[in-house]
């Protein structure tokens, strides 16, 4: 059964939440600062999005993480709303972690997250391609799987080759996705 969120605003559109339905989410840091911006503090930032994926009961079928933005695309559990509780964890941990490395305590990490329930296909192996090649649209690498934080070299060893074909087939120029970063 479907769940909408609906806020009174009129500049925020409903949520709409399907159980065991995919969706895409993208989150920027505040002022697009890059504060993840060495290895350690990516590695830390996709160890902790996939960790608390698991623990919220999110089914993460790609990601990228950059220095001042993420992009995943993942699998609703049984109750989708636990959306919002997710990107709060992950947000209040990681702001926590950068900010104790920083020195800077109660700074504002993350500006805001938006989400977009997949429900045509198409519209998912397009998501799909465009995250995984979300470091080479960055111009961070010539080749996504070359790019150590995101699933680009898990989706290459690991999908099938007619799947991976099929990802790789669908354009991404014309995706409407927050990602000015």
């Amino acid at each position: 059964m479907a769940e909408v969120i609906s806020r009174p605003w009129h500049h925020r559109p409903a949520h709409l939440f399907l159980p065991h339905n995919t969706y895409m989410v993208t989150a920027g840091t505040l002022y697009k600062q890059h504060l993840f911006h060495d290895s350690d503090r990516l590695k830390s930032l996709q160890e902790l999005l996939l960790g608390l994926a698991e623990k919220h009961g999110w089914q993460l079928q790609a990601w990228s993480v950059f220095s001042n933005h993420y992009h995943w695309i993942g699998v609703a559990p049984e109750r989708a709303t636990t959306l919002r509780t997710f990107i709060s964890h992950l947000h209040t941990a990681s702001a926590r972690a950068i900010n104790e490395l920083d020195h800077t305590a109660g700074r504002k990490v993350w500006f805001q997250y938006w989400d977009t329930c997949l429900t045509f296909e198409k519209s998912y192996l397009a998501r799909l391609n465009y995250v995984q090649n979300n470091a080479v649209h960055h111009y961070l690498v010539p080749v996504a799987e070359q790019y150590e934080f995101c699933s680009a070299r898990w989706f290459e060893a690991n999908a099938e080759p007619a799947l991976r074909r099929k990802v790789e087939s669908f354009r991404t120029d014309h995706l409407n996705v927050p990602d000015d970063f």
